[in-house]
């Protein structure tokens, strides 16, 4: 059974690290040139101190951490936080190899899309990795629909990024719950 949960507590947030560390190591896993785009952005020492930030970085009111438990263990996480007022980020959403095709990648985005809602933001926006086919379709079921980037781009991440925005007005949040 899935269940998703708000990471809370110190035991909550070392396993939404293991997971960022997975989901890392997952990305290492890509093409060369998403390899080389992680090896420079998110070196092990940049990624270590991104980590040790994560309750800070993505705290109420301005963000939020979801962590995805599959009977009762941590098999996937997510998370947001404000990048412009009314605009959420969604960062680092993962699934543990063992529980892709259960339902917990669409369970942590809409978690993360509902506390998106009811913490008052306008839109939500996120990139992911062009290789990263099975996130894009859930991305674009769930009523993303693809845009520009909507930050600056360093020139070796250019082509090897898709970035998404959703509208939370009335009129578009009935796709976010039907997906």
């Amino acid at each position: 059974m899935l269940n998703v949960i708000e990471a809370k507590t110190p035991d909550h947030f070392d396993e939404v690290r293991r997971l960022c560390w997975e989901y890392r190591d997952f990305l290492l896993t890509l093409d060369a040139k998403s390899v080389r785009v992680v090896k420079t952005y998110y070196p092990r020492d940049v990624y270590a101190r991104l980590m040790d930030e994560i309750e800070v970085e993505h705290a109420r009111p301005d963000g939020g951490v979801r962590l995805v438990l599959k009977d009762g263990h941590a098999v996937g996480c997510g998370m947001f936080r404000t990048i412009d007022p009314g605009i959420a980020e969604i960062k680092r959403v993962f699934v543990s190899e063992a529980a892709r095709g259960t339902g917990a990648g669409y369970a942590v985005m809409a978690s993360l899309i509902e506390q998106c809602r009811k913490q008052g933001f306008d839109c939500i926006r996120m990139d992911t990795g062009i290789p990263l086919k099975a996130a894009t379709r859930l991305y674009l079921s769930m009523g993303f629909q693809l845009r520009d980037a909507y930050s600056e781009i360093p020139e070796i991440a250019k082509d090897t990024l898709l970035f998404f925005e959703m509208s939370l007005s009335e009129d578009h949040a009935e796709v976010a719950h039907n997906g």
